[in-house]
């Protein structure tokens, strides 16, 4: 792991940083100099000349990299990335709980929870530590960009092992509900269990057949909606897209998704069609204090679109 960051946050935001190789007695200088070591090591598309002349690379300590530098083995560059603009994405992250340790929100659709790929600034982690004045704020389980809902963060990193240790032993309970088509011959409540495998680069994830179960929910009609309905889904385990392929495996997949039963050409900045899937409360024992909490969305289906 790398040291503390010699760079303060940018707009929520903290540094990147890479490491050249430790020191290899068969190579010992396999770049001739630091700038010689990004310029060949650095992803296609990052104008690493333009960044050296702007001094943007550190090290450790907090001095710039220069191109000319010497070749170092095991050592931390850090820098700020550069953003594309991002549209921003309408809705309001209301704030349901606040205390020493935990930030719970109601995260609107379309909303990242981390950073990631082409949602960096519009993400609830980014947005909500320049907010609320938090550095260290940290998810601790995450919502599809989509999905809208209860979501509870960490303040700092100190609180962050106790509250993941009750997600990693599912002694988290978090219930949603989803609008989907309304199906009178299947009988609930019903629980689906089945093998969910996801690939990376794949859109879809897919159910394998005659694999161990990994993926348990428990599925019932809540209250019809003319031709739609809405159901309460209890989830056991939080394989990827688990609740939108169980819907879609039983006829039923929820409305406005845009991957299931096929994947649609959306943008990722249009913001017209919500997917209809809601985390509605979550519960849990505070590993703290030993009290009981329950949070809960104050979002209702339908969804409408944000704005």
């Amino acid at each position: 792991m790398p040291p503390r960051s010699p760079l303060p946050a940018r707009h929520g935001l903290g540094a990147a940083w890479v490491r050249t190789p430790d020191h290899d007695h068969g190579r010992p200088r396999p770049w001739s100099t630091m700038g010689h070591w990004l310029r060949e090591t650095s992803p296609e598309g990052v104008d690493v000349e333009r960044m050296l002349a702007d001094e943007r690379f550190v090290y450790d300590d907090g001095s710039v990299l220069l191109a000319d530098d010497a070749y170092r083995p095991h050592t931390f560059v850090w820098f700020h990335r550069d953003l594309r603009e991002e549209p921003a994405v309408p809705g309001e992250i209301t704030v349901l709980h606040r205390d020493e340790r935990l930030v719970v929100v109601d995260k609107p659709p379309f909303l990242s929870t981390i950073p990631r790929g082409r949602h960096v600034m519009q993400s609830v982690t980014v947005r909500l530590r320049d907010e609320l004045g938090l550095p260290e704020l940290t998810p601790l389980h995450r919502l599809d960009r989509v999905t809208s809902g209860v979501l509870l963060l960490a303040t700092e990193r100190r609180w962050r092992g106790p509250y993941q240790t009750l997600f990693e032993h599912r002694r988290v309970r978090k219930t949603y509900e989803a609008l989907a088509p309304r199906r009178d011959d299947l009988a609930f409540p019903l629980t689906v269990r089945n093998h969910i495998a996801k690939t990376r680069g794949v859109w879809q994830a897919q159910v394998v057949p005659d694999a161990p179960v990994n993926a348990v929910t428990d599925i019932e009609a809540a209250r019809a909606v003319g031709d739609l309905a809405v159901y309460r889904l209890t989830p056991h385990t939080g394989r990827t897209h688990q609740l939108r392929l169980h819907l879609h495996g039983l006829g039923i997949p929820i409305v406005g998704d845009p991957l299931y039963p096929e994947v649609l050409d959306v943008s990722v900045d249009d913001f017209s069609t919500p997917l209809q899937l809601l985390a509605s409360t979550l519960e849990l024992v505070d590993p703290v204090d030993g009290r009981q909490r329950r949070f809960v969305s104050g979002r209702s289906l339908p969804i409408a679109p944000p704005g």
